[in-house]
């Protein structure tokens, strides 16, 4: 049963709608913080990895929306200004929890062509032909974002549709400026936009050379692809001139994805996955995502523990939170794939309290567990991947993690629509029955089948008490995703930190094969990590893990507080 508000004027239009937002550019600083001190608003929060973005979202709730409306504003405008993950091409996963006690998911998770087949990928010899699961026009899925966005808006959504399209319009029409995010990031694909000449026209400049720091970047095509999104709603991209266009660009250049294809695309509305932990409610995304699934195991299994006492990144917490990655990481390897087509995946079991305690029983706290290589490894995850989470003014909170898989998706730019088209059918298992140690796993429930979806990491999360939502969180990362989301809620249950606090820390990562542990090697010293070593771990320097962003329901103060992870450069948490 719908739940949509209805509203009888429109309060954006495409002009007006850039002015709001140029506005707000001038006046951001108002209204953000950084660091370890969170944004405080009143009335509601967006924090996205683009200030534009999260801005946009905020004009939303400006207007009267809700937390959907502004979600649905924040996606479009990302993927205007955000093009390395923020899409219409790809795909992924939304968990709304209201103020009222419902709580929902949306699964726009991208899909295998109806022409895909098990063995797609493989050569005479049995092997994946020139990384063709993660290259080229075979691993392109057919995208949900659209689709999964109208969905939400036709059932929470309160503002109109076209409405809420209108700022990333505006963006693309009129233009943004180069961030320094954006000109590195086109640096560093620039050969792979150079293989086609889709991809070029929209990257480069005229004559061929990169925009510098500063310029404006105008997606004529992008904007009119949006137009139509805006006037019809998800016909303007599954029917119609876009489907139309996408489809013969997909047949001229070996591709898979037809009309059909589009038009029968549709998102999934699920059951949250629900989980406790120290008397709060986890309320996540079911598979295809793995996220909360192995999310409740894993806080299962640690509720054993006094985290507190251990101390907050010392060697014996590093050690517990490690030997729960461990395990949970294995079951998710074993058991998890898109449910339309695993029908005795043993979710009650895996997330059950006594099966944790079964787990907790096996962990020694001298000495790291094996992990089996005769066993099954992990399918490669790009971590290139964007979250955002919103709170509005009523305390309804969304959570959104979505993706082109790798760093702008196939970098595959679809002829005359101006968006990027993702390489999302590389997280299926390419090689029935081959699993091994260098990272390949064969396993059944996610091998390529048509109309499937790939198994995901990405782990939207809404924290509850009391049948009200607490905080929203969430990350990029591919594999480390849902690490780092138990990470942020660990440090705000177990540790008493503020939204931004737990969202800056140090993270770590394991996730079974290959066994070893990355760890931020600005976030811990080297003592914590000798001893941590000590008890058999091995260890992995890495730079940055993921790139959270939050919003917290400060009930007691009667405020709102947001968080951007400073790993991300041009992200923002923006509130009024």
């Amino acid at each position: 049963m719908s739940r949509r508000g209805i509203v009888s004027r429109s309060l954006f239009n495409t002009s007006k709608a850039l002015v709001v937002i140029l506005s707000f550019v001038l006046i951001s600083t108002s209204f953000t913080e950084g660091g370890r001190t969170p944004v405080r608003a009143q009335n509601g929060i967006v924090s996205s990895a683009s200030r534009l973005a999260s801005e946009a979202g905020v004009e939303a709730l400006k207007q009267g929306g809700n937390a959907v409306d502004a979600a649905i504003a924040t996606a479009f405008a990302l993927a205007v200004t955000w093009p390395s993950a923020g899409n219409i091409g790809g795909g992924g996963f939304m968990v709304y929890h209201g103020e009222d006690g419902h709580a929902t998911t949306f699964d726009f998770r991208e899909k295998a062509p109806i022409a895909a087949t098990e063995r797609m990928y493989l050569g005479l010899d049995g092997q994946v032909v020139n990384n063709s699961n993660h290259i080229g026009m075979l691993a392109i899925g057919v995208p949900g974002t659209v689709a999964g966005l109208y969905k939400a808006h036709q059932e929470l959504g309160s503002l109109p549709w076209e409405d809420l399209v209108a700022p990333a319009v505006a963006l693309a029409r009129d233009g943004i400026p180069i961030s320094y995010s954006l000109q590195t990031g086109f640096a560093r694909s620039a050969n792979r936009f150079r293989q086609y000449p889709s991809s070029a026209k929209k990257f480069f400049r005229a004559d061929g050379s990169l925009y510098e720091l500063g310029e404006t970047w105008v997606q004529p095509d992008l904007a009119h692809t949006l137009e139509l999104i805006q006037d019809n709603g998800r016909d303007g991209f599954y029917r119609g001139e876009n489907a139309e266009r996408l489809a013969g660009f997909m047949a001229a250049n070996g591709g898979l994805i037809t009309e059909e294809d589009l038009a029968q695309y549709q998102p999934v509305e699920r059951e949250p996955i629900r989980g406790t932990y120290r008397g709060y409610e986890i309320v996540s995304m079911p598979p295809p995502s793995s996220g909360g699934v192995a999310l409740v195991e894993m806080l299962n299994i640690l509720e054993g523990y006094d985290l507190a006492e251990l101390g907050h990144n010392s060697a014996d917490y590093l050690h517990v939170l490690t030997e729960a990655m461990r395990r949970a990481y294995a079951d998710r390897a074993e058991h998890l794939g898109d449910p339309d087509f695993n029908e005795s995946m043993p979710l009650d079991r895996l997330m059950n309290k006594d099966y944790a305690a079964t787990l907790r029983a096996s962990i020694d706290m001298d000495e790291k567990s094996e992990s089996s290589p005769s066993e099954f490894a992990q399918v490669y995850e790009s971590e290139e991947t964007t979250h955002f989470s919103v709170v509005d003014k009523d305390g309804n909170m969304v959570s959104v993690t979505y993706t082109l898989e790798f760093g702008y998706g196939s970098a595959i730019v679809a002829e005359g629509g101006g968006y990027l088209l993702n390489n999302e059918l590389g997280d299926f298992n390419a090689v029935p029955g081959l699993t091994d140690t260098r990272g390949n796993i064969g396993t059944a429930p996610n091998l390529v089948a048509p109309e499937k979806r790939p198994l995901s990491s990405m782990t939207p999360t809404i924290v509850a008490q009391n049948g009200k939502p607490v905080f929203a969180t969430g990350s990029p990362g591919g594999k480390t995703i849902i690490n780092t989301t138990m990470q942020t809620i660990l440090n705000i249950i177990d540790h008493g930190f503020n939204i931004a606090e737990a969202i800056e820390a140090g993270r770590i990562h394991h996730q079974w094969l290959p066994d070893f542990t990355s760890i931020e090697s600005s976030g811990f010293s080297a003592d914590t990590i000798r001893l941590y070593e000590a008890k058999g771990h091995s260890t992995r320097e890495r730079g940055s893990q993921g790139a959270a962003m939050g919003v917290y329901y400060n009930r007691e103060e009667g405020l709102f507080e947001g968080a951007a992870d400073s790993r991300r450069g041009d992200g923002a948490a923006v509130g009024y």
